[in-house]
């Protein structure tokens, strides 16, 4: 079975996120989601204060940065530079947002890594997960990261199961993927590199770079 896909460096740019030397060394993407914690809190004390500043308790957010008064944040927490979080967004923490990234309007995000210009802008919920550069996320669409019996996760290609070890998993969205309005990402799954799901599609396992998820679980190739 060729996992050579599903590496972190097949999925993801690692120049645009402060989580690239974690991503680099680890041997498949989802083990870094236990390790986001451990990362914020080496990163924040680190960064400069001429571009940083903390606002609480192990929160650092860009000076450049625009946070809506009634967004809730908790740490630990990073909010990278021109990131826009909007009104009634809900970052419950562990989470390391990138620059140039829009949290909008009564999204939840938890334990996640969201690259530079990432966009999860209308009723999203990202949830032990990581979302490569530019990503987009329709409104309504969401990662569901625990499945119904609380059982572990595993990667499911074809016929063939990864164990991942975890019970809660989300996803991991390639760059410049596109997620479309209300659809589902169920525990566990793996979308490539300039993938586009359509909407109100449920999607579970892994989704090669480069294609066209359909509603009707079928795959085609998407032309550049």
């Amino acid at each position: 079975m060729d996992f050579v896909q599903i590496k972190s460096w097949e999925l993801f740019d690692f120049e645009q996120t402060m989580a690239g030397a974690l991503l680099h060394q680890v041997e498949w993407p989802w083990e870094a989601l236990n390790r986001i914690k451990e990362l914020v809190l080496t990163l924040g004390p680190a960064l400069p204060a001429e571009e940083y500043e903390q606002i609480a308790e192990q929160i650092w957010v860009a000076r450049d940065c625009l946070i809506a008064p009634t967004a809730c944040l908790n740490g630990p927490l990073i909010i990278g530079h021109e990131t826009e979080v909007r009104h009634c967004a809900f970052i419950r923490g562990s989470a390391l947002i990138g620059s140039c990234a829009v949290i909008g309007n009564s999204t939840e995000i938890k334990n996640a890594i969201l690259f530079n210009r990432v966009q999860v802008p209308h009723f999203n919920y990202i949830g032990d997960s990581i979302l490569g550069y530019k990503a987009h996320l329709g409104a309504g669409a969401i990662t569901s990261n625990v499945k119904g019996d609380r059982s572990p996760i595993s990667l499911h290609i074809g016929e063939e199961q990864l164990p991942t070890g975890l019970r809660k998993f989300g996803a991991m969205i390639g760059d410049q993927a596109e997620i479309g309005c209300n659809s589902v990402l169920n525990p566990g799954t793996i979308i490539g590199r300039n993938c586009q799901i359509y909407p109100l599609t449920m999607v579970r396992g892994y989704i090669p770079g480069n294609t066209i998820c359909k509603q009707n679980g079928s795959i085609v190739a998407r032309e550049s």
